[in-house]
């Protein structure tokens, strides 16, 4: 993903969800179904977007994570909340509904 599309998605009104993964991480195997739990419960309130650390070193370097797999909500360009580990999606719509 170009940095620019990137920096495109993250500075929207919407909050962004970014899931910081890899194809060769079992916990974030874990994380797909409940982000697409996630995004049925909150629909158009929240963009949930996935970038695999591996093909995109230069996004996750820039944000700084280090283990995998790191959830990162951006507002308007902002990192408001960030959390490294598995969650479930009760949890993160809690979390997102307060930046919402």
């Amino acid at each position: 993903m170009a940095n620019t599309n990137f920096s495109e998605l993250i500075n929207s009104e919407r909050p962004t969800l970014v899931d910081f993964s890899a194809e060769w991480c079992g916990p974030c195997k874990m994380m797909a179904p409940i982000l697409v739990e996630l995004k049925f419960k909150m629909d158009e309130k929240i963009r949930i977007i996935k970038i695999d650390i591996d093909r995109n070193p230069q996004v996750a370097h820039r944000f700084q994570v280090q283990s995998v797999p790191t959830l990162i909500l951006f507002k308007k360009g902002n990192a408001v909340w960030r959390q490294s580990g598995v969650m479930v999606a009760e949890q993160l719509k809690g979390i997102i509904a307060k930046h919402i």
